[in-house]
């Protein structure tokens, strides 16, 4: 008896680049195929084309990247140049994909189950009735609570995993035999990846959809993955089952990939380098809290207590980690102590290591502050919404230190020491935010919070967004940094195995509260409280040994 014909069939494709790219073709020669009911994942580092040929198959590539030559076969129907309408008949029916962001895939003026019956209304001939009833029932298999609410809510209005949910529920109400998934995780918090993660899974298995499910993420592709295709820079060096890939990597580039997956363990040295526990430290918070008042039209105003009696200190060469749900508070604490929002109450005391008095910065007024905002910088999680896209670089880098009265020619010369300091060419300086990749920016930002020379920097999710190898450089620059700078180091993160990387302490908030707090090295090897052991039980890929090449293993 034959094996049934794969699903989806790429052949040999080669999509082209615009003139003055980086190289010709942004795919060039690539061959793979997906069965029904297989999960095939495609990995590789942002530029690599995974999107790419997500885009080509969905039919949905800019006019600037035309399809130079190759197939690509869904259910055996060529439809590498099939026409707009028969593309726009195949969308939802048989081939169907979830995005990245959520909250830009949906449109944010119409209800959520509206834009699910848009696809049911589109594509079939259901009455009003039956397609409400088929919403209702697409919602609960996604496991959404109290589908007719959700259904009358707007995106905003839900949280990122119930978003992600809505997306995947219009990806598969019509039975599509392809489901492409291109990064459908990469913003959420590990629990709530993991239910998202388990969802695709179970729904795939249901419906026996073949999926395609593009991560740079690797121990999401450790949990999901049965086979595993490895592209760098347009090419396929590599595709087998998970096992063969992560574990007996054979091309160069695979084992650099997985060389540098961060462990699920916390560093040997552990607690802290020489020198750190004897020192004063440099932010001392406590008490924190932040109220918002939930005003509505009708009813009662609702109270919501984004952080509570929030105690923490941070010593200079220290990096504190803050990890914890969405929602959790994390980025609330963050924001406080930088002063991008007002603390309800408590204290933020800042210094006191050099002799003088500690300052408590957290109710300050705007003009108090603002001698004090030098000693204490940020650097975000978007890097390309951090920047100014009509500035260039050196324009970014020398805006802070010049309006704090440092002569221009003296902020140029700090800035091209930094750029060095974080690899990066002088050159830069002339270019613009656009020009640059993520990494490559990222850098540029860490850049221009060092310009100021803190005493203390706030990172939150600065790597969440890199692919692994990014991430590993950049985390390795933030240490090399804190070391030779001595800067103290408060890093925000829902990623457990990044936490476990650079982080010396560790503290755990659960609904604005820190629930856990101690060193990282017993944090991780023993942790108490219930809600931290479930964040390390959600840790994708955690039972899984990642191979001979990074010689990396989960804890």
């Amino acid at each position: 008896m034959s094996a049934a014909p794969p699903i989806l069939e790429i052949r040999h494709l080669a999509v082209a680049l615009p003139a003055g790219g980086d190289r010709a073709c942004a795919v060039q020669d690539v061959t793979f195929s997906v069965a029904a009911g297989e999960i095939l994942c495609l990995v590789g580092e942002s530029g690599s084309g995974k999107s790419v040929i997500a885009q080509a198959v969905m039919g949905l590539l800019a006019p600037s990247l035309p399809i130079r030559s190759g197939q690509i076969l869904l259910q055996g129907e060529d439809i590498t140049h099939a026409a707009p309408r028969r593309l726009r008949e195949l969308r939802a029916t048989r081939m169907a994909m979830i995005f990245q962001e959520p909250m830009t895939a949906l449109n944010p003026v119409m209800t959520c189950g509206a834009q699910i019956d848009e696809v049911l209304r589109q594509h079939t001939r259901l009455g009003a009735a039956q397609r409400q009833a088929k919403v209702q029932a697409i919602l609960r298999e996604v496991l959404l609570p109290e589908p007719e609410r959700m259904a009358a809510s707007y995106p905003h209005q839900l949280s990122g995993g119930q978003r992600q949910r809505i997306v995947i529920a219009m990806a598969l109400v019509l039975d599509p035999v392809l489901l492409i998934a291109d990064e459908p995780t990469t913003a959420l918090d590990v629990t709530t990846q993991a239910q998202i993660l388990k969802l695709v899974l179970d729904l795939q298995a249901r419906h026996g959809a073949g999926v395609l499910f593009i991560t740079h993420d690797f121990g999401v592709v450790a949990e999901v993955a049965q086979r595993v295709a490895v592209l760098r820079l347009g090419e396929l060096v590599e595709i087998g089952s998970k096992h063969a890939v992560l574990q007996r990597p054979q091309h160069p580039y695979t084992q650099m990939l997985i060389g540098a997956v961060p462990a699920l363990r916390p560093r040997p040295d552990g607690a802290t380098a020489a020198g750190v526990a004897d020192a004063a430290p440099v932010l001392r918070v406590q008490g924190l809290a932040k109220t918002y008042l939930d005003r509505r039209w009708f009813g009662p105003q609702r109270q919501v207590h984004a952080a509570q009696a929030v105690s923490f200190e941070i010593r200079r060469g220290q990096t504190l980690g803050i990890v914890g749900e969405s929602g959790s508070g994390k980025s609330t604490v963050a924001r406080c102590i930088v002063r991008l929002i007002d603390p309800s109450a408590g204290q933020v005391l800042l210094g006191g290591d050099g002799g003088g008095a500690a300052k408590d910065i957290a109710l300050l007024p705007a003009r108090q502050l603002r001698p004090l905002r030098r000693r204490v910088q940020i650097v975000f999680q978007d890097p390309y919404r951090s920047l100014n896209p009509r500035r260039n670089i050196a324009q970014a880098l020398t805006e802070g230190p010049t309006n704090f009265g440092m002569a221009p020619a003296a902020a140029l010369q700090r800035a091209e020491d930094l750029l060095a300091l974080v690899r990066m060419d002088e050159s830069a300086l002339l270019r613009y935010p656009h020009q640059f990749s993520g990494g490559q920016r990222q850098r540029l930002c860490i850049a221009r919070a060092l310009m100021l020379e803190p005493e203390l920097l706030v990172a939150d999710e600065a790597v969440s967004a890199l692919d692994v190898s990014v991430q590993a450089q950049v985390l390795q620059l933030l240490a090399d940094i804190r070391s030779r700078l001595n800067l103290a180091m408060l890093f925000i993160t829902h990623d457990l195995r990044v936490a476990a990387q650079v982080c010396d302490h560790l503290a755990v908030m659960q609904q604005g509260r820190i629930v856990e707090y101690g060193p990282a090295a017993q944090v991780f090897t023993a942790p108490q409280h219930a809600y931290t052991q479930a964040l390390f039980a959600a840790a994708p890929g955690r039972d899984f040994a990642f191979g001979e090449a990074g010689g990396r293993a989960a804890a």
